[in-house]
């Protein structure tokens, strides 16, 4: 599914009416909520909104699990992690991690071992994951020619050569993403067209445009993202 909105702020408030719908929907079947959040700035608008009125009161966080698409090897606390991010803006400045967010130990010294302690995370499936996509076509931390794109049957990559500043990250793979049980994409702005519309053309490869990988799932755009599409 495809849909196109005037802009990121009407594309933000419908995604976050499916996130309390799919939260509802995962409650009711397996008694808890696990989503998976990406960084940048796009989301920020989106987990502001499900953190405050009404949004937040409909969400019922105590059975919630919040994971994450990716991180940044960088230590804990630093501006540029995507937990930090998403837990101030979902709880709040002073947020320190609430209880149910599953952090990745992308701080580690042992990249390997944290990645392999986050397989443990992720090997339910998740039921709702939140990706955007980058200029290049990357999701998560998945650049384009990245050998985290060939995962070996793995959930849970190391990235040591990232083309964006810092070079190493964990990431979640390509297995992990198709198994999750229902996937966003919010993409906005005219920067993102010409990667939305070669994701979506249906001739590149995932090692050529990662964002090819999720192509049929359900992307949430701007109509400035949308242009490149024919």
């Amino acid at each position: 599914m495809i849909r196109v909105f005037h802009d990121l702020a009407a594309a933000s408030e419908a995604l976050a009416a499916r996130v309390v719908s799919e939260a509802a929907s995962a409650i009711e079947a397996r008694g808890q909520f696990r989503i998976a959040l990406s960084g940048g700035d796009t989301p920020v608008g989106l987990y502001r909104r499900l953190g405050s009125a009404p949004w937040h009161e409909r969400l019922d966080w105590t059975r919630t699990v919040i994971l994450f698409a990716d991180e940044r090897a960088v230590p804990r606390g630093s501006p540029e992690r995507n937990d930090r991010l998403v837990t101030e803006a979902l709880f709040g400045p002073a947020a320190t991690g609430p209880e149910r967010v599953r952090s990745m130990r992308a701080e580690a010294d042992d990249l390997d071992a944290a990645a392999l302690e986050y397989e443990r995370e992720v090997e339910t499936p998740i039921d709702l994951l939140l990706l955007g996509v980058g200029g290049d076509g990357h999701i998560a931390s998945l650049f384009p020619g990245g050998a985290a794109l060939d995962d070996g049957g793995r959930r849970v990559a190391v990235v040591r050569n990232s083309p964006k500043p810092p070079a190493a990250r964990l990431t979640l793979t390509p297995r992990a993403i198709d198994e999750a049980r229902a996937a966003c994409v919010l993409v906005a702005g005219e920067a993102k067209a010409a990667a939305v519309a070669r994701a979506l053309s249906g001739r590149v490869t995932p090692a050529e445009c990662p964002a090819a990988l999720v192509a049929a799932r359900d992307w949430y755009i701007d109509r400035a993202a949308a242009a490149g599409r024919h």
